[in-house]
């Protein structure tokens, strides 16, 4: 399976002013190595902040905008209602490589890093 990743918009906005990323409908490139994520808007779900019950199983989990829509979800800024409860959430995109590493470290022979996790590591660290 494929390595996958929550990029919260927050930093994903903060990437775009230092000109780190690009970003397009599907894609998100991260310079300057240009390592690309297929991307797809989604929500973190923190907790429930209502009673505490989490009956559709979200607490912890990164779900697709499409997804919550489709159970009835609305989200606005770091909240989801679901019905009769309340969320604290953090929005995003939820990310998978374009390619796999080794077809990335052919394509970008100045790629240092020997893993996405090290690469992503990196990257969030400068």
């Amino acid at each position: 399976m494929r390595n996958r990743i929550f990029f919260p918009q927050e930093a994903v906005e903060m990437w775009m002013v230092d000109d780190r990323v690009d970003l397009s409908s599907e894609e998100l490139t991260l310079r300057p190595d240009n390592r690309r994520y297929r991307v797809v808007e989604a929500v973190r779900v923190l907790r429930e902040i209502t009673d505490g019950s989490d009956p559709n199983e979200l607490i912890g989990k990164v779900k697709s905008r499409a997804f919550l829509a489709e159970l009835g979800a609305e989200v606005m800024e770091g909240s989801m209602i679901l019905g009769d409860n309340a969320y604290d959430v953090i929005q995003g995109f939820a990310g998978a490589p374009a390619t796999t590493f080794e077809e990335h470290k052919k394509a970008s022979p100045e790629t240092t890093a020997a893993s996405d996790e090290e690469f992503l590591a990196s990257f969030a660290s400068g």
